[in-house]
C-alpha cells in the first residue's frame, strides 16, 4: 500500500492524473447510460447498443490508462510499441463487450454481477497489455501481491458497478454505478502502477515500431476527444430515445386507460404482457396479479371462485391455436350479468390482442329497436310486419288437419269518437281495445294492430270453422261492452271478416285480402257482426273497385248532370221550388242510379267534390229562373265534415248571383248525430247568411223533436215511406197529422215526398201539409225542362 501511495504522490503529474480521472468519469457515465439503453432494446438493436457501449467503455479504459501513463514520471524517457498498444485497445473493447452482453441479457442479479466482473477483468487485461507496450531503457519487475490486488479491485468494483446499474434506471442508481465503474478503472490502474519497479538498463534500446510520448500524448488526447464525443452523442441519443420512449409510453398509457374497451395482450405462450384498467374492472380481475401470468392460470383461479364455467384447458388451447394460425375470433360471453364481446386478434411474431367491449346496453337498444320495428307503438301489439311473419310461420307449421283462420277487425264509427272526444280519448280507447283482444285470444293466436282502428287475429287450432265463429262472436261481445275512459262512457261496435286456410287461400296476402272482403260484407250487413269469406265477394269487390275508378274518371270527364224535380204548393197548386238531384250518365253503362254510386262517393270522400259541383250548378241554373222560385240542394254528412262547406256555399252564391234566400240546403238527422254542437254552429252561420235549412227524411230518426227545439229549421220533409202508405195504414196517417200539426204550431213549412197519386195529395191537403213533391207532378228532369215544368199543369195519373 505504501508503494502505491508513493507512486501516486511522487511519480505522477497530478494535472494529468486529474485529466485521466475526468476522462474516466465521463466515459463511465456514458457507458452506464448506454447499458440501460441496451437493456431496453431487443434483438439486433440490443447488439448495436452493446457494441457502442463496449466501444465507449473500452476506449475510456484505454484513454484513462495512457493519460495516466503520461502522468507517470519515468515514462518521459520511453516510448510505446504500436502493435501492442493497439492490441490493448482491442482487449479493452472485446472483453468489455463480453461482460456487457452477459449483464444486459439477464435480469438475475448474480449474472449481472458476473458480467461486471468480466468488465473488471477487461480493465486488467487492457492495463497489463498496455504496460507491455511501454518501451523504456529499463528492466521491469512486478510485485505479485500488488498485481493481484489490482486485478481483484477491478473485478470487485466492476461487478458492483453493473450490479448497481442493473437494479434500475433511476438517477441515483446511474450516478452510483458511474462512480463504481470509475473507481474500478482508476483503483486498478494506480494499484497496478504501484506494483511496477523499473531498474535502468542503458543497454536496452527502444524498438523501431515505437511511438514517442509526445505523439502518444496527441493520440491519447485524440482518443479522449473521441471518447468524449462518442459519450456525448450516445448520451444525446439515449436522452432522445428515452424521451421518445417516455412520450410513447405516456401516449400508450393514456390511450389504454381511456379506452372504452378492455384490452389485454398475450405472447405466443398465452402469457399476459400488458392490460388496461378497463379490462381488469370489466372482468373483475383487479385484485388478481396478472402481468407475466399465463391466461390459463388466471382462468383456473376464476374457475375455483365459481366465476368461470367450462373446460379451461380446452378454451385456452383453442385461443393459442387460433392465434398461431392467424385466425381472428369473436365471441359474446356473459360475465356478472353483463354481455361482453371479445375479439381476439393475432399479432405478427406470435401472441394475440384481446379487446373486451361491454355491449349490454347496445344489445338492449337493438332489442328495443327490433321490438319497435315489429310492434305498434300505441298498443304494443304486433304490427303489420310481425303479423305477416306470424301468419307465414303459422302456414308453415300448420298440419293437414289444422285450421288456420285470419280475422280482420274494424271498429264501427271510431272516427266519430275521435272527432267528437279528441285523439287522446281515441288513443286510450284503442289501447283498451287492444287489451281486450289480447285477453280473448288463445295461447297460440296472434293479435295485431294493422293501423288506425284496424286489428287482425291469426287463430291456429284443430277444429272446423266453428272455432273461428266462436272467437269472432266472443270478440264482438267483448269489444261492444261499454268503456269508461276519462269520465266518458263509450260504446263502440266492431265488424269482423274471416278467411280460412287452406280453402280461402294458401298465402298471407290472399288470406288477408279475402278476410278484408268479408269485413266489407260485415259492414254492409249492418256492422257489429262477423262474416266468413265467400267466393262471390271477390267479384263484388272487383265490381266495386271498377265503379270507384269510373267514378273518379267521371269527375274528370264531367259526366254528371243535375236534374230538377218540382216542389208544388198544395194550396195554390203552383211550383215554388225545385230539388236538385244528381244523375250520372255513364258513356257505356248509361244512367246509373244514385243508390249505386252515392254511398260509394260518400265512402271514398268523392262526395265532397261532387256536392260542390251540384251546388254550383244548382245556383247557376236557379239564377235564370223567376225570382220567386227557389232551389233545394241535399248535403251529405261527409260534406258537413268538410271545413270548406260554408266557403263553398258562399262562393256558389256569389258566382251565380243567386239570392241566399232562394237557396235551401237539405240535411238528414245523421248530420246532427256527428257532432251536434259543431253542426248547429255551422247551421246557424249558414242561416245568418240568409240560406234556408230543411230537415230531410223527418220521422225516420229517434231524436227529431229535440233537433226541432235546438235549431229553428225552415222546413221539415216528411219521408216518402209514410206518404206511400198514407191510404192503407192508419199509423202513417197519424204520423203525418202529427207532423203537419207540429209544423203549423212552430211556423215551419212541411213538405211531403213521394206523392204519386191524387188520393195522397188530397189527404195531405186535408191534413194541412204545406208542399208536395213526387212523380204525380214530374220526374226529375234536366235544367232545360224547367220552363216546361213551370208552365204545364201537374200530372193527373200515377207514375
Amino acid at each position: 500500500m505504501y508503494q502505491v501511495l508513493y507512486c501516486l504522490t511522487d511519480e505522477h503529474d497530478w494535472r494529468l492524473v486529474a485529466l485521466a480521472g475526468a476522462v474516466c468519469l465521463l466515459a463511465s457515465a456514458a457507458a452506464i447510460s448506454l447499458f440501460h439503453r441496451a437493456r431496453a432494446a431487443h434483438g439486433g438493436a440490443r447488439v448495436a447498443w452493446i457494441s457502442l457501449d463496449a466501444a465507449v467503455a473500452g476506449g475510456g479504459i484505454w484513454a484513462t490508462h495512457f493519460i495516466a501513463m503520461l502522468a507517470y514520471g519515468p515514462g518521459a524517457a520511453g516510448a510505446y510499441d504500436v502493435p501492442v498498444t493497439v492490441l490493448s485497445l482491442i482487449f479493452a473493447i472485446a472483453v468489455t463487450f463480453i461482460g456487457l452482453s452477459i449483464s444486459v441479457s439477464t435480469t438475475r442479479s448474480p449474472l449481472i454481477a458476473l458480467g461486471g466482473a468480466v468488465v473488471g477483468g477487461g480493465v486488467a487485461a487492457m492495463h497489463y497489455t498496455g504496460m507491455m507496450a511501454l518501451d523504456i531503457p529499463a528492466n521491469v519487475t512486478w510485485a505479485t501481491g500488488t498485481v493481484t490486488a489490482s486485478i481483484v479491485l477491478g473485478i470487485v468494483f466492476g461487478s458492483l458497478a453493473l450490479f448497481a446499474a442493473g437494479r434500475g434506471d433511476s438517477l441515483s442508481g446511474a450516478l452510483g454505478a458511474t462512480v463504481l465503474l470509475t473507481v474500478a478503472i482508476v483503483s486498478h490502474h494506480f494499484t497496478a502502477m504501484g506494483a511496477v519497479k523499473l531498474t535502468p538498463d542503458p543497454a536496452r534500446a527502444i524498438g523501431g515500431l515505437s511511438i514517442p510520448p509526445g505523439s502518444m500524448s496527441f493520440l491519447t488526447a485524440s482518443a479522449a476527444v473521441a471518447i468524449i464525443a462518442i459519450a456525448l452523442v450516445a448520451a444525446l441519443l439515449d436522452r432522445r430515445a428515452k424521451g421518445e420512449l417516455g412520450r410513447q409510453q405516456v401516449v400508450l398509457d393514456t390511450a389504454l386507460e381511456n379506452m372504452s374497451q378492455g384490452l389485454c395482450m398475450f405472447d405466443a405462450d398465452g402469457k399476459i404482457i400488458l392490460f388496461n384498467e378497463r379490462y381488469a374492472a370489466m372482468l373483475r380481475r383487479a385484485d388478481m396479479p396478472l402481468t407475466g401470468r399465463l391466461l390459463v392460470d388466471v382462468l383456473r383461479e376464476e374457475q375455483a371462485k365459481g366465476h368461470w364455467q367450462g373446460d379451461v384447458e380446452e378454451f385456452f388451447a383453442r385461443l393459442v391455436v387460433d392465434a398461431r394460425e392467424g385466425r381472428t375470433t369473436t365471441d359474446v360471453v356473459k360475465r356478472f350479468g353483463r354481455s361482453i364481446r371479445v375479439v381476439n386478434q393475432p399479432m405478427q411474431g406470435g401472441g394475440w390482442v384481446a379487446t373486451f367491449e361491454d355491449i349490454t346496453e347496445w344489445l338492449e337498444a337493438q332489442a328495443k329497436i327490433s321490438h319497435m320495428a315489429r310492434h305498434d307503438a300505441l298498443t304494443n301489439l304486433p304490427n303489420r310486419m310481425l303479423f305477416h311473419e306470424r301468419l307465414e310461420q303459422g302456414l308453415r307449421v300448420a298440419k293437414a288437419n289444422d285450421q288456420l283462420a285470419v280475422l280482420c277487425l274494424d271498429l264501427d264509427h271510431f272516427k266519430d269518437i275521435n272527432d267528437s272526444l279528441g285523439h287522446p280519448i281515441g288513443d286510450a280507447l284503442l289501447q283498451e281495445v287492444g287489451r281486450r283482444l289480447a285477453a280473448c285470444a288463445g295461447e297460440n293466436d296472434t293479435v295485431a294492430r294493422l293501423g288506425g282502428d284496424e286489428f287482425a287475429v291469426v287463430q291456429l287450432g284443430r277444429s272446423e270453422e266453428a272455432a273461428a265463429a266462436v272467437l269472432a262472436g266472443r270478440l264482438v261481445e267483448v269489444i261492444s261492452a261499454p268503456y269508461e275512459i276519462a269520465d266518458h262512457q263509450i260504446v263502440i261496435g266492431v265488424s269482423i271478416g274471416i278467411s280460412l286456410s287452406p280453402q280461402d287461400g294458401s298465402n298471407p296476402d290472399e288470406l288477408l285480402k279475402n278476410a278484408d272482403l268479408a269485413l266489407y260484407r260485415a259492414k254492409a250487413d249492418g256492422r257489429g257482426t262477423y262474416r266468413f269469406f265467400e267466393t262471390g265477394m271477390d267479384a263484388r269487390a272487383q265490381a266495386r273497385r271498377l265503379l270507384e275508378m269510373d267514378l273518379r274518371a267521371a269527375l274528370q270527364r264531367n259526366e254528371f248532370e243535375v236534374h230538377y224535380q218540382p216542389i208544388r204548393d198544395v194550396a195554390s197548386d203552383r211550383v215554388v221550388a225545385f230539388e236538385a238531384l244528381l244523375r250520372w250518365n255513364h258513356p257505356q253503362r248509361g244512367l246509373i242510379s244514385p243508390l249505386n254510386f252515392i254511398p260509394l262517393a260518400e265512402e271514398t270522400g268523392l262526395i265532397v267534390q261532387l256536392g260542390e259541383q251540384v251546388l254550383r250548378s244548382a245556383c247557376a241554373d236557379a239564377a235564370t229562373w223567376p225570382d220567386d222560385i227557389g232551389v233545394a240542394v241535399n248535403l251529405s254528412p261527409v260534406q258537413f265534415k268538410s271545413p270548406n262547406l260554408i266557403a263553398s256555399v258562399i262562393d256558389a252564391l256569389e258566382a251565380s248571383g243567386l239570392a241566399a234566400s232562394r237557396l235551401e240546403l237539405e240535411i238528414t238527422e245523421s248530420v246532427l248525430l256527428q257532432n251536434s254542437e259543431a253542426t248547429l254552429a255551422t247551421l246557424h252561420e249558414l242561416r245568418a247568411k240568409g240560406v234556408r235549412i230543411s230537415l230531410d227524411d223527418f220521422g225516420t230518426g229517434y231524436s227529431s223533436l229535440s233537433y226541432l227545439r235546438s235549431f229553428p229549421f225552415d222546413k221539415i220533409k216528411i219521408d216518402r215511406s209514410f206518404v206511400s202508405e198514407l191510404a192503407t195504414r192508419q199509423d202513417s196517417m197519424a204520423i203525418i197529422r202529427a207532423v203537419t200539426g207540429l209544423g203549423r204550431s212552430l211556423g215551419i213549412v212541411t213538405t211531403a215526398e213521394g206523392v204519386e197519386n191524387d188520393a195522397q195529395l188530397e189527404l195531405l191537403r186535408r191534413e194541412g201539409c204545406t208542399q208536395a213533391q213526387g212523380y204525380l207532378f214530374s220526374k226529375p228532369r234536366p235544367a232545360s225542362d224547367v220552363a216546361m215544368m213551370l208552365e204545364r199543369p201537374r200530372l193527373r195519373a200515377s207514375a
